[in-house]
């Protein structure tokens, strides 16, 4: 399973490491919609509400967890480079732990506070019993959850991203076919969609294991392994907690444009939830290449080939900037067509192509940042890449879009134009990151102690 990508072409490597993450990360997406067309089929807007509300919180909650993995993905990457098994069976074995610990307090903390999750987020109270219905079964499947995006970690970190792949095959199909059993045929409603979640990513888990059992990995986990070591410990959470702090900021700066949107009205709240969702597909692209990024060029880095590493970054910067650019003139033309597959209300269109046309451009832009973001986490400095977002979303994205409501109501064009600009702030905070990088590598806890042989 493991794949060393540190020799032969680096645009090889970025595509045979992206393009498989790419259609793991399209598949999540597909089931965790699954969830509420399913249920729309056969319940009522009370029970849409709550899947809808339901999930938004358990997709923060992934997405955290993912962030905190990252830490997994380079501490292993990294000793991948470097050929060290002992240090990838440290990485296995403390994340183990580490992964252990969060989940039992993760599903405890949701769990005494479920209540009052479930009043914070404004929740209609027609949809309050379904959604803690919902809430309280995921909460209970956290640790499956979490054993999931776990194990895919360790697989990015080897460089293998097709058996994660597979088994979010196994999660989607499976999600899909007991949605319409607990929903269709046992007339559960959210709670339904909710035991459809949980027992599709326990069984994923469990296919994972069973896979790994009979794979070959070439590392052989002792007992030493699995107690904790503080140095390892500490580059897992060097990385991982500043993404993780990252995403939640994030997720929580979506929430606030929403309700800023759904001050707005009826019309543009349904413009701007039906291109976030858009948005969420067209930024795939991105979100695999900042994966991409910082797991090969810790490979790199391991192996003591900074050039690689940087060649790995302009690799995705150009696929990044190639796509965005060609995604956002299309919409420019496309948008009146594509808005029209989600709903017939011509008001809605029209605000919606608007919001589209400025938003889109954060495609390019936001997917800038995102490969910088994974280059730092490479070379261990993650935390540069919560700084630069943080103050984007504090300083551009939220007053922005907060300042366009009250100056141009009549159009939700400058409110989508807010996230493009928070991101070009995002580029030029990168842009001086990285020029402190090149002067001062020694400060870097990623920088290679081998130096690179000239060609």
């Amino acid at each position: 399973m493991e794949r060393n990508l540190t020799t032969g072409s680096i645009g090889k490597a970025v595509l045979v490491f992206s393009v498989p993450y790419l259609i793991t990360y399209f598949l999540q997406m597909f089931y965790g919609m699954a969830d509420l067309f399913i249920v729309g089929q056969y319940n009522g807007v009370d029970e849409i509400t709550s899947v809808a509300v339901g999930s938004q919180i358990m997709h923060m909650a992934t997405v955290m967890l993912v962030g905190l993995a990252m830490g997994t993905t380079v501490c292993i990457a990294r000793a991948v480079g470097a050929g060290d098994k002992e240090r990838i069976a440290q990485a296995v074995g403390n994340t183990s732990i580490l992964f252990f610990g969060v989940s039992l307090a993760a599903t405890i903390l949701t769990l005494l506070f479920l209540d009052s999750i479930v009043s914070l987020m404004a929740t209609p109270a027609a949809a309050v019993p379904g959604t803690t219905s919902y809430l309280f079964i995921c909460f209970l499947g956290i640790p499956f959850i979490t054993a999931y995006n776990v194990i895919s970690a360790m697989f990015r970190g080897l460089g293998d991203t097709k058996s994660p792949l597979y088994f979010v095959a196994v999660a989607c199909i499976l999600n899909i076919a007991l949605d319409y059993f607990f929903i269709g045929g046992m007339g559960l409603g959210a709670k339904g969609a909710a035991y459809a979640t949980v027992l599709a990513q326990a069984s994923s888990v469990l296919f994972s294991l069973i896979y790994i059992r009979l794979r070959d990995t070439g590392i052989t986990l002792k007992l030493s392994c699995l107690r904790p070591n503080h140095a390892v410990f500490r580059e897992l959470l060097r990385v991982g907690v500043p993404i993780c702090m990252q995403d939640a900021f994030i997720q929580i700066t979506f929430i606030i444009l929403t309700i800023i949107a759904n001050s707005r009205g009826l019309e543009q709240a349904a413009a701007v939830g039906i291109v976030e969702k858009l948005l969420g597909f067209f930024f795939l692209v991105p979100s695999s290449m900042l994966s991409a990024v910082s797991a090969l060029a810790a490979q790199n880095l391991g192996a003591g080939k900074p050039d690689r590493a940087r060649g790995t970054l302009n690799y995705a910067l150009g696929i990044v900037i190639t796509y965005g650019l060609a995604v956002g003139v299309l919409m420019q033309f496309f948008s009146p067509h594509v808005l029209s597959k989600f709903t017939t209300d011509a008001a809605v269109i029209a605000m919606g192509c608007d919001y589209m046309g400025a938003y889109i451009w954060d495609v390019t832009l936001g997917g800038i940042q995102f490969c910088y973001s994974g280059y730092f986490c490479a070379y261990g400095i993650s935390i540069a890449a919560f700084i630069h977002n943080a103050v984007s979303s504090v300083t551009v994205r939220v007053p922005g879009a907060y300042l366009a409501v009250i100056l141009w109501p009549e159009t939700l064009m400058p409110m989508g134009a807010a996230a493009p600009i928070g991101s070009l702030l995002s580029i030029i905070i990168c842009l001086f990151i990285i020029r402190w990088m090149k002067r001062h590598p020694e400060k870097l806890p990623g920088f290679p102690k081998v130096k690179e042989e000239s060609p």
